[in-house]
Order: C-alpha cells, then structure tokens, then sequence
C-alpha cells in the first residue's frame, strides 16, 4: 500500500503521460460518481490542474435505479460547489433495465456532456483492482489477445484511466490521508451482479487457495500483452487507417486502406471499432466482419451479433450500431396556403425543416435548398425503393440516380423527397429537379424552402 504522497506521485507521473497532447487550458472532464475511486481522481485532479496548465469538470448521471440514488446526486453537488469544479448533471427520468443498459446510458450521456462543455479529455476513475476482474471476466468467456490486454490507459477518443496503476487500497490510504469523503454504492456489494461475485467472491479465494497474487498477476498479464501489441488504439499504430469518419452511432473506415492490414491485424481493428460503439465483439462476429471487408461488393451488407452491422459503400466500409427504429413525420402542403407553411420532416431519423409560400413578384432565385414548384398539393417524405423520376434522357429509378451521384445506401434514406399527390417525384433538394416540374409562365408557384434542422 501506498502512503498519500506516494499515490500522488505516481498519479502526476501517470497523468502527465497520458496527457501529453495537452494545450493551455484544456478541459478535463471526470466522471463523478461520488464513490472513493471517482473522489480520489477528481481531487487528484484539482490539486495537479495548475501545474499540469488544465481546466477540471465532472459529470454525473442518477440512474434512478435505487432508493437514494437522489441523495448521492445531492451530495456530489454539494461536494463540487464546495470544491468550485463545474458540475454537469442530470436523473433519467425512465430508469435503466438492467446494469448492460445502464451502461448503454451512462456511456451515451458521458459523450453528450462532453460535448456539451466542450471538453477534450474524460477521466474514469478505473484503478488496478479493476483492470485484474476485467482481464479475469475476459478470460472466463474466452478472449482473444485484445481481451487480454485489459482496460486501456487512454483510448484515441480522449477518455484516460489515471488511476491503473494504483489499487483500491492505495485510494483508500489517499482519501483517509487527506480526509475526504465519499459514498458507498449498496449495489456494488450484490452478488447478483457477475462482476461483484468476481470481486468479492472468486478472486478472494483464488488468491487464498490456488495463487497468492492473482490480482497482481493479471494486472502485469494486462501490461504485458499491451506493450507487445503495441495496444492503445488501431488509429495509433505503425500502420493506422488514415481515413476515418465518426458519428453518431457509425464509424466509416476506407476499405483499401483497410486491406492493407493481413487477416489478424483487420480483425484486431475491427473489433476495436466495435467496443467504440459499444458492440461486443465476439468470434463468429469477428470472422464475419473480416471475411465480409475482404469479398463483399458494393451494396451489401451483413448484420453481426449484438447488434452491429457492416455495409460496403462503394471503397467506404461502414460499421454501425442502428438506432432505435423511428417512424418518418411526412409533411403535406396543401396548394392553397392561405398562410406561409414551417414544419418539421423526419426522414431516416433526420430532421428537415420545410418552409412554403406562395411566391410573390419578383421572382425569388432557386438553389440547392429552394425551388419553385406548380401550385398543387406537395408532400415531403423518403425515398421508396422503385420511385422513378422524369429526366431529359426519359424516366429513371431513384436508385440508378443516387448510384451515378455515389450516394451511399444510409444517406439515401434521409433525403428528403418532394412529390405531388400521384407520386410523381418534383424534386430532390441538392440532387436533381423533375423534368416537366417548373411552373407554368405566368402561372402560380409555390416557393419551397427544404435545409437540414
């Protein structure tokens, strides 16, 4: 065990590091639960801030999942004002079912804040007893090297683990010296939860009957495949993929860039690109996902087990987790509008806003969001496989059209879609106007307005 002075050396040490990208001023976010782990760090933390030149926030989410969660959010507002650190919080107002979902949630919740504040780095408060039941977990439902390697000091998103190197006793030395508080969660204790029988049962007697040392084992197990695999991120390794685009929920990767990597080193990079949207790899998975970047044409896709899906786009592979199924809102513009129309479209999970008026003299100029249009019922909605629209060169399926622009398969399903009420296509805004679809000289138009919200 570490005496306070000790733990906070190795903590300026170990922070240093994985913040060595820093610039003056940055922020860094720590997850707060309000347990000993996420205290320690965020004390840590404030007293290094100055000499490390960064700004120190926290965030915290009740789950509602317990009597009294309310009160430990209380208690880690009162303990931020007192520390003068910036707090973002918030309770869920339908609580999680199950500790995967609230883990879903919290994950989910941690982006948008730190979005939110604008911060570049997320702290955890992951310590060593923590890496020794991952690795542990990992082994009993057969990992592959990657498991092995354990929690990641820094991951290439930003979030950092300062506290690896130092154990659950070693934070509790540190808090005791120093006289800090903190709460005790009732659910780490329930032996319902794999992990805590993990904790409090298996590795307490296998260290007892089989392998004094067991924790230390696997954490030094964890550092040692890591340094041979060269283990922070596939974006930082001797051979990274140089193209690759994140958003919500999907990560595209171009795929010749992505061949260049042999069989194993895909898979490794695959996989790792599932935990970062919150896929669990696993075996079949993994093989799948390999064999499907080496041969799949363009256009297809294959789904993976927990919930991913691959789809090639032309030389984009693409890999996402699909959200929740949403219906689209279409829009109908009747022709008389006897005021100007302002609705909302949701299209493929997008939102557009639709603006309508009759146009009045002068004629107002078009552009890639503006048209003018026959006065006649109008109707915004998505693209339906087998639409066809009128071109100079005759009619033509939607699909042969977004082929020729190279609209991927997951954009096609969010543009916006204009028709009139026999479902002719009018026009597609930024893509292509109707053959026949102008007004006629002299005759009334309706002025159209159609931009992403």
């Amino acid at each position: 065990m570490r005496r306070p002075h000790a733990v906070e050396a190795r903590f300026r040490a170990d922070i240093s590091r994985l913040l060595h990208d820093r610039e003056e001023a940055d922020l860094v976010l720590v997850a707060l639960s309000g347990g000993l782990d996420s205290v320690v760090l965020l004390h840590l933390l404030t007293r290094s801030s100055a000499d490390l030149g960064i700004r120190v926030a926290a965030v915290h989410l009740d789950h509602a999942m317990r009597p009294g969660s309310s009160d430990d959010a209380a208690w880690v507002a009162d303990l931020c004002r007192a520390w003068e650190v910036e707090l973002v919080s918030r309770r869920l107002d339908d609580p999680p079912d199950g500790e995967t979902e609230a883990r879903e949630r919290r994950h989910e919740f941690l982006r948008e804040a730190r979005k939110e504040i604008g911060a570049r780095y997320l702290a955890t408060g992951h310590h060593a007893d923590d890496q020794a039941e991952t690795v542990l977990f990992r082994i009993l439902r057969g990992t592959g090297p990657d498991g092995l390697a354990g929690i990641r000091p820094r991951s290439s998103d930003g979030s950092v683990r300062p506290l690896l190197e130092l154990w659950r006793e070693d934070l509790t030395a540190y808090a005791r010296g120093h006289g800090l508080a903190w709460r005790e969660d009732p659910t780490n204790e329930s032996l319902g939860i794999p992990r805590n029988r993990l904790r409090h049962e298996i590795l307490p007697l296998v260290e007892r009957e089989i392998a004094p040392g067991a924790r230390r084992a696997l954490v030094r197990l964890a550092r040692i495949v890591a340094a041979e695999r060269g283990a922070e991120d596939p974006k930082e390794g001797p051979d990274p993929v140089l193209s690759m685009e994140e958003g919500p929920g999907a990560v595209d990767v171009a795929r010749p860039l992505l061949l260049r990597y042999d069989a194993a080193a895909r898979a490794r990079v695959l996989r790792n690109l599932m935990r970062r949207l919150g896929i669990v790899p696993t075996e079949a998975g993994t093989r799948l996902a390999v064999e499907f970047t080496t041969e799949a044409p363009s256009g297809r896709e294959i789904h993976l087990p927990n919930g991913g899906r691959l789809r090639r786009e032309f030389d984009l592979i693409r890999l996402e987790r699909p959200p929740p199924t949403v219906d689209d809102v279409q829009l109908r513009i009747e022709p008389t509008l006897a005021t100007p129309f302002d609705g909302l479209a949701r299209i493929g999970g997008l939102l557009w806003r639709v603006r309508a008026a009759l146009e009045v003299p002068p004629a107002q100029p078009e552009a890639d969001d503006r048209a003018r249009l026959p006065r006649r019922l109008l109707l915004v909605r998505g693209w339906k496989p087998g639409a066809r629209i009128r071109t100079a060169a005759g009619t033509k399926k939607l699909k042969s059209l977004f082929l020729e622009h190279r609209i991927p398969p997951h954009i096609r399903h969010t543009l916006p879609i204009v028709t009139d009420e026999s479902g002719a296509v009018l026009w597609i805004p930024g893509l292509i106007r109707a053959l026949g679809s102008d007004p006629e000289a002299g005759g009334e138009a309706i002025y159209l307005s159609i931009t992403n919200d």
